[in-house]
């Protein structure tokens, strides 16, 4: 892993050797742009790695000409295949973003997101455990308000997330946040996030009507006749409830960067919506195991008691983050970039 300085004086990284070969044939980087390894403190430049030799003589891929290192300044480099500050909002309609989108940005890698995000949790450990664990608890408290509870739920989750994911994307770009950019939701965009939050939750119990209409056809006799024997489950019947079940994870994983592309791009609630879903579905499979994976990640916080959960929390949230780097914010320039 390398962290490199980009032209700007601010560091990116650490990232991947082959993250720095797409730079570098992308000419976001040269041979000339100081690095150091991660665990160490010297900086060189890119050409004293042995990993960078395919550059200098016989390599598939040449990066731009560099005369010398004073005369033409390191190219900015990106965190994490992400701009080093935040990226122009997006124009257009869905359907002409999202093409842009799959055109340029590459297949995912499921590891390469879970070690860049465990690489962010080692170097933010205390803001990160901090910050998302004052959201997550001030969240759970306004939803055990009754009441409060139910309108936070319907209308202020993705004004929660919005905010929390604006705070670690600065970190992932080495852009300054403070801990009151975690709640940027309120104040940057609380009308499209609490749109998306009603629209993303009422589509999906849309969905779930069909499949569960059966056993709601069984169960209101039984209140009816205050009866206390659970109605039998058939195998069409829990067919039925596995096919919602299958449907309401497809399009939740395909969802799953609304409200990124709200607060970061400036994408209306739908568009997001769509945007999101039509760029997931090329790489469905693997955007779902990086959030399994996070998943499981955090879990692992269980072996610590219940409050463990609280310190690995951050790996998941940070896994996303850089899958929605990789596929929303890729090399190239596009609508409205």
């Amino acid at each position: 892993m390398f962290t490199i300085m980009g032209s700007d004086g601010k560091e990116y990284g650490p990232v991947t050797a082959g993250k720095l070969h797409e730079w570098i044939a992308g000419g976001r980087a040269n041979l000339q742009t100081k690095a150091r390894r991660t665990g160490e403190t010297e900086w060189k430049t890119l050409a004293d790695f042995p990993e960078m030799a395919q550059f200098g003589t016989g390599g598939t891929s040449t990066p731009p000409p560099v005369e010398t290192a004073t005369e033409i300044p390191a190219a900015p480099a990106q965190s994490m295949a992400a701009a080093p500050s935040t990226p122009a909002p997006l124009n257009g309609d869905a359907r002409s973003i999202a093409n842009d989108l799959n055109g340029r940005n590459t297949l995912i890698d499921v590891f390469d997101c879970l070690t860049r995000s465990f690489e962010l949790w080692k170097s933010n450990f205390l803001p990160l455990v901090g910050v998302t664990l004052m959201v997550v608890i001030i969240q759970a408290v306004s939803g055990m308000i009754p009441i409060v509870g139910y309108v936070s739920g319907l209308f202020l989750n993705g004004v929660f997330y919005g905010g929390l994911y604006y705070y670690y994307l600065g970190l992932v770009r080495g852009e300054p946040r403070e801990v009151s950019d975690a709640f940027a939701g309120f104040s940057k965009a609380f009308v499209p996030l609490m749109l998306a939050t009603l629209l993303s939750t009422g589509l999906i119990l849309l969905i779930m009507v069909p499949f569960l209409a059966p056993i709601m056809v069984s169960i209101v006799p039984m209140i009816l006749h205050h009866s206390t024997t659970l109605p039998a489950i058939s195998p069409l019947l829990a067919l039925s409830i596995a096919l919602g079940g299958l449907l309401v994870l497809f399009f939740s994983i395909s969802w799953s960067f609304t409200f990124m592309l709200i607060i970061d791009r400036g994408l209306s609630p739908w568009t997001a919506m769509e945007v999101s879903r039509r760029v997931v579905a090329k790489q469905w499979f693997r955007v779902f195991f990086v959030l399994l994976l996070g998943g499981i990640l955090t879990m692992l916080g269980l072996i610590g008691l219940f409050i463990g959960v609280l310190f690995t929390l951050p790996l998941m949230f940070g896994a996303m983050i850089y899958a929605y780097e990789d596929l929303f914010n890729p090399p190239g320039s596009g609508p409205g970039a």
